[in-house]
């Protein structure tokens, strides 16, 4: 059965004067609130429609104070990064300051200090490249973990407990395979009559990578000494896979340049290979497939010589081809006649021998020959100063030729299988095939065939991110590192401690070379400028996400933020409301009808 309320007279008014109490002290609580916290409300439901904003705008600083965080950790690393680099930079430039005036001094106190100096910076630009920030090595790629370059002591004398062969013994086999037994550039040498021959190799693998060249000959006096050079011709070179290659095995071809160097190309097999891609080639249906493919790629390219891992066993077969020769047919010369011959060697120099015809001559003179009572007698003599002056070459021009060819040969070798520095063959005419494992490796970082910036990078904003990776092996360090090693190496003595002041100025020169980039090619400055504009980028971004928090921080301030003063004058205005409700209030519930009628 369903009851009916009572209803009193007066009881809508009671409640709803009740109601309107509550609200007005809620509405004085809420003020209250916001007057002790400064804020609008304590939830975002109590922000009613501003919600939507203030979420969206949290949510943005919140992304840029994560930028502005990994900018400022990276800011460090880049900071350091480029600090390195300008002090690589600035030891190779000291050493190209001072080899510039050591390569004119004569004095073997300036070979002493010119190796001194070049070892001392060699020991400060390996510190340099193995910076770290916060546990972590700067230099090393993605490899952060270990020092990536080993000691200066182990990058020059090797490791002999582990049997491992540092730069000093690759440049003593690199002489020894360019001066040839007898010490002349591996030129064989003849005197017959009035004729005295000059003949290159007659390997051609050993034409390709060691010795002389001969290059031209020219006479003063035709009559007095007549030269005639036959010029070589190039051998074929078929390249052969023991097995077929799997996908990013990497090989070495070192091809001839035009002025007689060599270019050292690392290339990689692909399963797929990038339209116009020029760094691999593609692996064929079958190991001789695979090796007509990498043909194809160095095109005309003359091949010196190949180096892989085993497997898959890459092998060059060098086939005809003619070495240059010179003839120099003696007649009656004239005191005074030249005799001018040019030489190349395998780094794109070449030397230049000048012989003059004398009324005597020293047998061990390197300059001048003795005109003989018969041109048969002049031959004997030129041939004997031939020799001393090829000898002489040797022991300068030629053995210089080969410390820089072998440091850039070590600093060229990586970790990577079948890219180990460069060993020479068991026949002493050519370089071994296979990647030898008994070398030091100096460098031992992240190798892999990629940007060295992109092995790190930092995000500093929504679609942007900056890379700041390095690795210590890149081109313009290694030529660096290279510059100094050699002359550290030293070597410019001989058995009694006398210094070899001519050997050591022709390896200044080409020391100082290699810290002298050519145009067009990167140098350690072009490194440094890369952190530059790394460091710029992050600048920039860092200034634009604090002007970007600090609009959205206005934004909130004016939904979640309240005034002050406008809080107060409502609270102010509610009290004297609610004051006054409460007063009414009061008066009406003593309200009677007795009171009413008096």
């Amino acid at each position: 059965m369903t009851s009916i309320t009572t209803f009193a007279a007066g009881s809508y008014a009671s409640d709803r004067t009740a109601a309107s109490l509550a609200g007005l002290k809620s509405r004085l609580d809420g003020l209250t609130t916001q007057l002790s916290t400064g804020r609008t409300a304590d939830t975002y439901g109590g922000l009613g429609s501003a919600r939507t904003s203030s979420l969206s705008a949290h949510s943005t600083i919140s992304a840029l104070d994560g930028y502005t965080a990994a900018i400022a950790g990276a800011s460090t690393r880049v900071t350091l990064a480029a600090t390195s680099l300008t002090q690589v930079k600035t030891l190779g430039d000291t050493l190209k300051t001072s080899l510039t005036s050591a390569i004119l001094s004569t004095t073997s106190t300036g070979v002493t200090t010119s190796t001194t100096l070049a070892r001392s910076n060699l020991d400060a630009a390996v510190d340099a490249l193995n910076q770290s920030v916060a546990g972590k090595y700067i230099f090393g790629g993605r490899a952060t973990d270990t020092q990536p370059v080993i000691s200066t002591d182990t990058m020059l004398n090797g490791d002999a407990a582990n049997g491992l062969a540092g730069l000093k013994t690759l440049i003593a086999e690199q002489k020894t395979a360019d001066l040839g037994i007898a010490g002349n550039g591996r030129l064989t040498q003849t005197q017959t009559g009035t004729t005295v021959s000059l003949t290159e190799d007659a390997s051609a693998e050993a034409r390709a990578n060691f010795g002389f060249s001969l290059v031209s000959a020219t006479s003063s006096n035709t009559s007095g000494v007549s030269a005639n050079l036959t010029a070589g011709t190039a051998a074929t070179v078929d390249l052969t896979f023991a097995s077929q290659p799997s996908d990013g095995d990497r090989v070495r071809v070192a091809v001839l340049q035009s002025d007689g160097s060599q270019k050292i190309l690392d290339l990689a097999a692909r399963t797929t290979v990038a339209p116009g891609a020029t760094d691999g080639f593609a692996i064929g249906a079958t190991p001789a497939d695979t090796a007509a493919n990498l043909k194809a790629l160095l095109g005309t390219a003359s091949v010196a010589s190949v180096q892989s891992a085993s497997p898959p066993g890459i092998s060059a077969a060098f086939t005809g081809g003619s070495p240059a020769s010179l003839s120099l047919n003696t007649g009656t010369p004239a005191i005074g006649d030249t005799l001018t011959l040019k030489v190349g060697m395998r780094d794109g120099t070449t030397q230049t021998i000048t012989l003059t015809a004398a009324a005597t001559a020293s047998s061990t003179s390197a300059t001048n020959f003795a005109i003989g009572a018969t041109p048969a007698d002049t031959a004997a003599n030129l041939s004997t100063a031939v020799s001393n002056a090829l000898t002489q070459a040797g022991g300068t021009a030629l053995a210089a030729s080969s410390a820089a060819r072998a440091s850039k040969n070590f600093f060229d070798g990586s970790s990577s299988p079948g890219l180990a520095p460069r060993r020479l063959a068991a026949d002493g005419n050519g370089y071994a095939e296979t990647a030898s494992k008994s070398t030091v490796i100096w460098y031992t970082g992240d190798d892999a065939a990629s940007d060295p910036r992109s092995t790190a990078s930092v995000q500093i904003g929504a679609n942007r991110s900056v890379s700041i990776g390095a690795r210590a092996n890149e081109a313009p360090l290694r030529d660096t590192l290279a510059a100094l090693a050699m002359l550290a190496a030293g070597g410019f003595a001989d058995a009694t401690g006398t210094q070899n002041v001519a050997l050591f100025q022709a390896t200044a020169d080409r020391a100082k070379s290699l810290v002298t980039p050519a145009d067009g090619k990167p140098s350690v400055a072009d490194l440094v400028g890369d952190f530059g504009v790394a460091s710029s980028s992050m600048a920039d971004a860092k200034a634009q996400a604090q002007s970007t928090k600090a609009a959205l921080q206005d934004s909130l301030d004016g939904v979640e933020t309240i005034s002050t003063e406008e809080v107060a004058a409502k609270l102010l205005t509610l009290q004297t409301q609610l004051q006054a409700s409460y007063q009414v209030t009061s008066m009406l519930s003593k309200l009677s009808l007795v009171n009413y009628l008096s």
